[in-house]
């Protein structure tokens, strides 16, 4: 069964220096009809103006990964962490006991376009920590990459819990699959482009839920870039 969910049914907040969307229900959006999807409890996509950003807050018992599509992220955080988080970097910031941080676009020009992912951990309570892996263009070309999983698996960001997200591009034609175990359940989120979802078209901002599926089939319509997260 395969439950879309279209990108002009997000809830949207404009706050001058932020045009956000959310999937799921977030902060004053509020849908009981969506507050997320198995353990994947956010999917916000963000575009924050150039010289403006996030100031310093506290998140726990969380874990939160960063996708940027363009532009460039500043992160910084109570545990030391700072970096700058750019196209093909996925950043996993476990938040487990408390953590502050903060996002900032430090540049003068340049909007910031990101995908902002919480996922509810297994483990309440954890000792807060962070990951930052790059993963080139070529090993997402026409293919599904591993980019966090819970064992590191390939190069993936360790997360707490039991999810596995993949990231790919289509290109028009091209075609990719991912199996599913018995029992999982699988969430699209289309970033960019048009593709073919299970038969069903998505375009960009676009989600869909999957389940009662023993694989997921992709095939490109017009130059895509998604999320697939495998879910218990």
């Amino acid at each position: 069964m395969v439950t879309l969910r279209p990108a002009e049914e997000r809830g949207h907040a404009d706050h001058g220096w932020l045009s956000t969307y959310h999937t799921f229900s977030f902060s004053d959006y509020y849908d009981p009809a969506h507050n997320g999807f198995r353990s994947l409890r956010v999917i916000n996509e963000d575009r924050v103006k150039p010289g403006q950003g996030f100031g310093t807050h506290p998140h726990r018992d969380m874990e939160i990964i960063s996708y940027v599509l363009e532009g460039a992220l500043e992160h910084r955080d109570s545990m030391g962490n700072g970096s700058i988080i750019r196209p093909g970097d996925v950043q996993r910031m476990s938040a487990g006991t408390g953590v502050t941080h903060s996002e900032f676009n430090s540049s003068g020009t340049e909007l910031v376009h990101f995908l902002q992912i919480w996922l509810v951990p297994a483990a309440r309570g954890i000792t807060p920590s962070y990951e930052q892996k790059s993963f080139p263009r070529l090993e997402t070309e026409g293919r599904l990459k591993l980019v966090a999983s819970p064992d590191g698996h390939d190069r993936s960001v360790t997360i707490h819990t039991d999810a596995r997200l993949y990231c790919g591009r289509f290109e028009q034609g091209v075609t990719g699959e991912l199996g599913l175990a018995k029992g999982r359940h699988a969430w699209v989120q289309l970033a960019r482009g048009r593709a073919l979802i299970n038969g069903s078209e998505l375009q960009a901002g676009d989600g869909a839920a999957l389940s009662d599926v023993g694989l997921v089939r992709i095939e490109g319509v017009h130059a895509s870039e998604l999320l697939v997260f495998d879910l218990a």
